[in-house]
């Protein structure tokens, strides 16, 4: 295994550590390095707050900032924050609207973060994102995996947050963006977890992985490896037949990369997806290209199609100012 790390041991703290160095004019850190917070909080906003295991960086502190999270909660690698994690910062960023957890759809994460909003002692609401198609029922999960939509949530939630929404329009309005958004993912290479030192699965040279999770948990079957397009129209074909958007719908194209991809095949399978989408009759008027959701050094990539309507080209318009996502600011 070779790692830019000095102890498997030590990974999470020392990156929590280097992330609010080098970003401390957003966001700091909470006690016991428990949580990351907006540095700057508005008073009368509901606070939001997500949060889940490591690893998938950004997400989801590399979005604590104006126009997204108020704080995020971060586990050990691919394992969930504990409620006390939930409810200390539910404390530090409540400043009296109430507060709303955008919580993606794994057992240990629903779990946790409904004990916390029971324990909290204050007004919580909560969105459970559910964008994957790729299978019903995985490793993790009862139900449908949240992945790479769960950003598209938080922007939107964020941003209107951010203008004052209060706390049940706020949770009405994730639920909304959560049901019009769907993912599916492909895996070329494993990812390795530090504390394990060997990749969480094998592929061989010609395979992938179709609709692998993001923890490594296979998809819907293993194939041999096939052209971007091949990938795309694959993806695609799952997403839109589960979504359904009418012709001349617009939409949010997401291709986010699982933290080994270059950008220069992520916009490569951003033409694809494109191009795909435009023979369906679906209008591409929002673009993301990036690794935002990823899986440590996992090789592959995700498509995510969110429909849009007025509120939501304006919310994902509206600025944001955080580690990972920047504009209008």
């Amino acid at each position: 295994m070779k790692k830019l790390i000095n102890s498997a041991d030590t990974v999470l703290e020392e990156s929590l550590d280097g992330l609010a160095a080098a970003h401390a004019d957003i966001l700091l850190l909470g006690a016991e390095r428990k949580f990351v917070r907006r540095r700057s909080l508005k008073p009368g906003k509901v606070a939001l707050i997500s949060g889940g295991g490591s690893g998938h960086e950004p997400l989801h502190a590399g979005f604590v900032g104006h126009g997204m999270l108020d704080a995020a909660c971060p586990g050990q690698v691919f394992t969930s924050p504990t409620p006390d994690q939930m409810i200390e910062a539910a404390e530090a960023v409540d400043t009296g609207a109430g507060v709303l957890f955008i919580v993606k759809n794994y057992e240990g994460d629903v779990m946790n973060f409904t004990m916390a909003a029971e324990m909290a002692g204050r007004e919580v609401a909560s969105v459970v994102t559910n964008d994957d198609v790729a299978v019903e029922k995985s490793t993790y999960t009862t139900g449908r995996r949240g992945v790479a939509g769960t950003l598209i949530v938080e922007k939107m939630v964020g941003a209107a947050a951010e203008q004052g929404m209060p706390l049940a329009a706020l949770k009405t309005l994730g639920d909304g963006v959560n049901r019009r958004t769907r993912s599916m993912g492909v895996a070329l290479l494993p990812c390795t977890v530090p504390a394990a030192g060997r990749p969480n699965f094998t592929l061989a040279d010609n395979e992938m992985e179709m609709g692998v999770g993001i923890h490594g948990e296979p998809g819907r079957r293993r194939v041999p490896l096939g052209s971007a397009d091949a990938i795309a129209a694959e993806m695609l074909n799952a997403i839109l037949g589960d979504l359904a958007p009418s012709k001349g719908s617009e939409v949010l194209l997401l291709i986010n990369g699982f933290g080994a991809t270059p950008l220069i095949e992520l916009y490569l399978m951003a033409n694809s997806a494109k191009r795909i989408l435009d023979g369906a009759g679906i209008s591409t008027t929002r673009f993301l290209t990036g690794s935002y959701v990823t899986s440590l050094d996992m090789a592959g990539a995700s498509i995510t199609v969110s429909v849009l309507d007025n509120q939501s080209k304006e919310l994902w318009d509206a600025p944001v100012h955080t580690a990972a996502l920047r504009w209008g600011i």
